[in-house]
């Protein structure tokens, strides 16, 4: 069986930081909407209180560079020695949709602008901590190239553009890479992407056929990353990393049609989907992504992390689940409260409430997968 080695907990928990756009021209900027970068602190601690010491969480490119090549740090260095001095391991979100309002997403600028900043923030992270750095350059690079290259759900509100956003996006992170490991040979990088599975509707060879090709492209950027495909682009094996794989309970569908409920005969195993992730490229993968709202928060965590267990015994390298996102947040289009986290809003003191049937299901599956460790700060590793 597969044994994780490279993070502090095999359960991290996954703080939402977008700062994107939406279709009306406002930017959102959850780390603020849920309190979080005002109670850094306290979140880390009481994650910490429940075996979590480490976690995905976000820098604010917007904030930090609002004019070219002049950099701010102020959003961020609380965060960073906030997590430095408690002992929580970061995976640092470098581009969560967002980025600076002067920068053309569209123009070889923007490749050239993000990997300026990537390496100015991981000199910032090697100078503050001096630890192994982890980075996640660019999230979900296929799902924001269909939600803001194709269907223009938020920025930069393309239509039919999806393919050409996708490359931009590869070309960034793949620059943000070489420009950090100038700085930092050592830094990890974290390539997050949704694991889907679609099935066609009718036994005829035509839909079997349109379905399958769609569920093939969400392994694009994986693939140029790699090199696999698009070789122009630049893409080599050691640019994927680390494989993140963003699952949930709606990741599995008809082809233009309904959701395939966790159950049903052609509901796919996620097990199965992780070992295609392996067996396709070979190397360590992180659930980076997963939950679900309300009381079904437990069982789900139960479903994925039974599913994980197996797929692990398969020796399949799976390094841990991050629980995402962690704390509840108010919906991006209509602010209403998502109700997803092991932590609730957090009140005048930084205090949030615990959901119970999610924290029981975590002490559960970490007693299971034997993590149930005595509580300690580690060796900070940022």
């Amino acid at each position: 069986m597969h044994q994780p080695s490279l993070f502090q907990s095999f359960f991290l928990g996954g703080f939402e930081c977008s700062t994107h756009r939406r279709g009306d021209g406002r930017r959102l900027d959850l780390l603020a909407a849920t309190g979080h970068d005002r109670w850094a602190a306290h979140d880390y601690a009481t994650l910490q209180q429940h075996g979590i010491r480490s976690a995905r969480d976000g820098l604010r490119w917007h904030l930090i560079e609002r004019a070219p090549g002049r950099y701010d740090w102020s959003s961020f260095l609380p965060m960073l020695r906030t997590a430095q001095e408690q002992g929580t391991q970061v995976i640092w979100d470098l581009c969560h949709y967002g980025w600076p309002d002067d920068i053309d997403v569209w123009r070889p600028e923007f490749v050239e602008r993000f990997a300026r900043f990537a390496a100015a923030a991981a000199r910032l992270v090697r100078e503050e901590t001096g630890a192994t750095a982890y980075y996640s350059p660019i999230n979900e690079i296929s799902y924001w190239a269909w939600a803001g290259g194709d269907q223009g759900h938020f920025n930069p509100m393309g239509m039919g553009r999806g393919a050409e956003l996708k490359v931009q996006l590869v070309r960034a992170s793949i620059a943000a890479i070489e420009a950090i490991r100038a700085v930092d040979p050592a830094a990890r990088f974290v390539q997050v992407d949704p694991a889907i599975h679609v099935c066609a509707s009718s036994d005829r060879p035509g839909p079997q056929r349109e379905a399958e090709n769609y569920r093939q492209v969400q392994f694009e950027a994986w693939d140029m990353l790699c090199g696999k495909a698009w070789p122009g682009l630049g893409g080599k094996p050691e640019y994927l990393d680390i494989v993140g794989v963003n699952y949930y309970s709606d990741n599995q569908w008809y082809h233009g049609g309904c959701t395939i409920p966790v159950g049903h005969a052609d509901y796919r195993p996620f097990q199965g989907i992780l070992a295609e992730l392996h067996q396709r490229y070979g190397r360590p993968l992180l659930i980076a992504e997963t939950g679900a709202e309300g009381d079904a928060r437990g069982q789900w965590l139960r479903y994925v992390a039974e599913q994980v267990g197996l797929a692990m015994q398969r020796n399949v390298p799976i390094e841990g689940i991050c629980l995402y996102p962690i704390l509840d947040y108010p919906g991006w289009d209509d602010e209403r409260h998502c109700p997803t986290g092991l932590l609730g809003f957090a009140d005048a003191e930084g205090r949030r409430e615990v959901h119970a049937g999610l924290a029981d299901e975590l002490r559960l599956q970490r007693t299971r997968f034997g993590l149930l460790e005595p509580q300690s700060h580690a060796a900070p590793v940022i």
